[in-house]
């Protein structure tokens, strides 16, 4: 006599879709619930995340570190301070990060030159992502700069975007491109931006730069930034602009022949 089929017992926690499409992003999606409350693996992830944001703030840049693996990759580097004094005034005062203190700005106007780009590395927001991203990201995009002439680097410290517009007209750079760490987020606490200015000058408009941002692993890997700062630079200089009127078309020239289509290059 045949036994009967005894059908195993519903799991005690049902596959929960939800968990499917959170495996595919950091945002923070379908928590959950535990009655009227989040469950508390999403309190204590949310909780560290809020933790490691506000270090990533307050972290000091490691600038001597830093300067060593710059000078390590054959650049000439600069070390400058903005007018803020501390981190406190920094975050306090934003106007003071966006203009150099004194002596940085004399130290600067020495290395004045005939570049064609002059590269500013700051904290900004979290020197955690300048420390993690701005290295391995020069060492793709130097390459793909071959040919233009270079200003010394320069590793700001206590600096916001703007500071690179002062930066880059003491050098007597076309363009500057600026590097440094962006607004931590919960799930990003080490994000990196850059903003590319034509002309910089005390006082440019937001609406005169371009801005990639994102760059780190998980997000805008360092070889695609590359590409992309790359593509912009060389545009910048071309048509003499940047911002609202330099639009990214740098995936344009992907070879694409599929019929009679062609894309420009």
């Amino acid at each position: 006599m045949n036994k009967p089929q005894i059908s195993p017992p519903p799991p005690l926690t049902p596959d929960d879709p939800w968990r499917r499409l959170g495996n595919l992003t950091q945002a923070r999606i379908g928590l959950g619930r535990a009655g009227p409350a989040l469950p508390t693996r999403e309190v204590l992830a949310f909780g560290l995340a809020h933790a490691q944001a506000r270090d990533a703030v307050h972290l000091p840049l490691a600038k001597d570190e830093l300067a060593q693996q710059l000078r390590a990759a054959g650049q000439p580097v600069l070390q400058v301070q903005s007018r803020a004094p501390d981190r406190r005034s920094y975050l306090q005062r934003p106007d003071l990060g966006r203009r150099l203190a004194t002596e940085s700005a004399g130290l600067l106007s020495l290395h004045q030159s005939q570049a064609d780009l002059a590269i500013v590395v700051a904290d900004g927001l979290s020197a955690l992502a300048t420390q993690r991203q701005a290295v391995p990201l020069l060492q793709h995009l130097l390459p793909l700069l071959d040919g233009l002439r270079l200003a010394p680097l320069v590793i700001a410290s206590q600096s916001r975007v703007a500071l690179a517009d002062e930066a880059g007209a003491l050098l007597g750079a076309r363009l500057v491109l600026i590097l440094l760490g962006e607004r931590p987020g919960l799930s990003s606490p080490d994000s990196l931006g850059a903003y590319l200015t034509y002309a910089p000058q005390v006082g440019c408009l937001d609406a005169a730069r371009n801005c990639v941002s994102n760059i780190r692993p998980e997000g805008l890997p360092h070889p695609a930034a590359a590409h992309k700062l790359a593509w912009l630079i060389k545009a910048a200089l071309r048509l003499k602009l940047t911002g609202v009127g330099l639009k990214d078309e740098s995936e344009v020239g992907v070879l694409e022949n599929a019929g009679n289509t062609t894309v420009r290059s």
